[in-house]
């Protein structure tokens, strides 16, 4: 589901280091890279928080197409490898030309507010459940599993479940 972490945003973004102004970037990013590693994905490290607002709405306009799975992995390819906006139209326009998908008719749906909708249902469902990150995995509407986690993970999660 589309979940907007940081809907408060503004539409041009917002530098990392004024939203986590304690925070320590370098590290943060440090961290980020890291991890990617495990996973052959090379965080450049964005200091821009983008508004996803656009990126995910324009997701769904990709998955009624059936493209929303490469739409979603360029767009973060987008952001976490090259540093790019993602609020910004044109970067998601360029993607989604792309990958075949009609520019003008995803730009009118988007303007007409067709997937609006969507996003305020997603996130009233993640303020249900308390979601502050992304991944969380909602299990049987009532657990969740938060963050990149490993199989063995998941396995243990769904074995105490089943126990119960």
């Amino acid at each position: 589901m589309p979940f907007e972490i940081h809907p408060e945003t503004p539409k041009e973004g917002k530098l990392i280091s004024e939203v986590f102004p304690a925070a320590n970037v370098e590290k943060m990013f440090a961290n980020l890279r890291n991890t990617g590693k495990l996973y052959d994905i090379d965080f450049i490290g964005n200091n821009l928080l983008s508004n996803s607002y656009l990126a995910l709405t324009a997701g769904e306009f990709a998955k009624e197409k059936g493209e929303f799975e490469e739409f979603h992995e360029k767009i973060f390819h987008a952001y976490f490898n090259e540093g790019k906006d993602i609020g910004d139209i044109k970067v998601i326009s360029n993607i989604a030309e792309g990958l075949g998908l009609n520019q003008e008719e995803m730009i009118e749906k988007l303007e007409a507010g067709t997937y609006d909708s969507v996003l305020n249902d997603t996130q009233g469902t993640a303020h249900q459940h308390n979601i502050r990150s992304t991944p969380t995995f909602i299990i049987d509407d009532k657990y969740s599993i938060v963050g990149a986690q490993s199989v063995e993970t998941f396995k243990e999660v769904l074995l105490n479940i089943e126990k119960q």
